[in-house]
């Protein structure tokens, strides 16, 4: 019970930041989508440094165990086009659907109900696609730092500054 709570907290957690940075605004979603507003760029990245940071630092310090998913490039590309016909079809991502709706803009409820439908064929399809998708390009439990051969924090460091230039240049280019 007291995951389910902290779960409750920490998603309206991020919903209220999804409405307030205005990412679940279609206008803000079709900028992105036409590389013409960085606004969900910015706050996704953001949320993955921060992450990166937390995540790492609690392992390093023994509280928490990383649970790697397995690479696999098939499932992972089959996964991204079929994300992104979705996303630029809708004008809305998963996420930022549910937070439409919040906000009572109904026209989302046609992605949550693709969802639904999507997640009904994805059951039906599994065993097929254990057998073929799953088996394109299946690389492991691996991450960056470990094909690398060094330390997560120098990746950690590299990202953090590669985004520091990154938003630099959106806000100069006015993005």
């Amino acid at each position: 019970m007291k995951m389910i709570i902290l779960g409750l907290i920490t998603g309206i957690a991020f919903g209220f930041l999804l409405q307030k940075a205005r990412v679940i605004r279609y206008d803000k979603q079709l900028g992105a989508l036409r590389l013409m507003d960085m606004t969900i760029i910015k706050f996704m990245l953001s949320a993955v440094m921060v992450s990166m940071v937390g995540v790492y630092l609690l392992y390093d310090l023994g509280l928490v165990e990383l649970s790697i998913k397995t690479t696999i490039l098939g499932a992972n590309i089959a996964g991204g086009i079929l994300f992104g016909v979705g996303w630029g079809m809708l004008g809305y991502c998963p996420g930022t659907s549910l937070g439409a709706v919040g906000e009572g803009r109904f026209d989302a409820i046609w992605g949550i109900l693709g969802m639904i439908f999507g997640a009904g064929i994805f059951a039906e399809l599994y065993p097929a696609l254990q057998n073929t998708v799953y088996q394109w390009g299946n690389l492991g439990k691996i991450t960056i730092p470990q094909v690398l051969g060094i330390n997560h924090w120098f990746i950690i460091v590299l990202f953090i500054i590669g985004g520091i230039f990154l938003f630099r240049w959106f806000e100069k280019k006015g993005l």
